[in-house]
């Protein structure tokens, strides 16, 4: 089921820059429908659009993501990580069930890294394509294995194994065979 709290967000941001669907849409390069869907909360938002329209309004992507007013330091303890909208890799879609984000930073503001737990399920290649978007990336496998698929190299990850890269670079993150897993991601996207 969608988060609504994004659409919301979207849609004060906008506005608060005076700006219709269309113009944003035009600025990000997205469909109108695209942002007009987000806004109504009727499809989960994938990264890479939400990296694009955060871009357009000027915003970090924990602004529409998961923003607090608290400052200092966030400790997530273990097992405590908070939910957070769950994102596709590429594509906008209702289809909820690719990644599932938990949030290790939800109430820092004014950073310029997202830090992630995500259950990767398997099969997710055939129902999300290539990713490319500025910035980078660092993933540690937790449980499982992982195939990354970067450019035309592909790497196997095991427990314990990392790979740090250009997220430019179109790449697919899936999992290695039909058992599911868990990862440590930190995305970093230029402001």
């Amino acid at each position: 089921m969608p988060d609504t709290r994004i659409g919301s967000r979207l849609a004060t941001l906008r506005e608060s820059l005076h700006l219709t669907v269309e113009e944003l849409a035009g600025r990000c390069e997205c469909e109108p429908a695209v942002i007009a869907a987000l806004e109504a909360g009727e499809v989960s938002p994938s990264l890479a659009p939400l990296l694009r329209i955060t871009r357009a309004l000027g915003v970090r992507l924990g602004t529409l993501l998961d923003d607090d007013a608290a400052v200092g330091p966030v400790v997530t303890r273990a097992g405590t990580a908070e939910t957070a909208t769950r994102l596709k890799s590429l594509q906008t879609s209702s289809d909820a069930d690719v990644l599932s984000y938990h949030s290790l930073a939800a109430n820092k503001p004014s950073r310029h890294m997202e830090p992630f737990i995500i259950d990767v399920a398997p099969g997710m290649e055939e129902r999300s394509g290539r990713s490319s978007h500025e910035g980078e990336e660092f993933l540690y496998v937790l449980s499982g294995s992982l195939e990354i698929e970067y450019g035309r190299e592909v790497h196997v990850l095991w427990p314990g194994d990392s790979i740090y890269f250009e997220s430019i670079v179109p790449h697919v993150v899936r999992t290695h065979g039909a058992m599911p897993a868990r990862i440590l991601a930190v995305v970093h996207v230029p402001e």
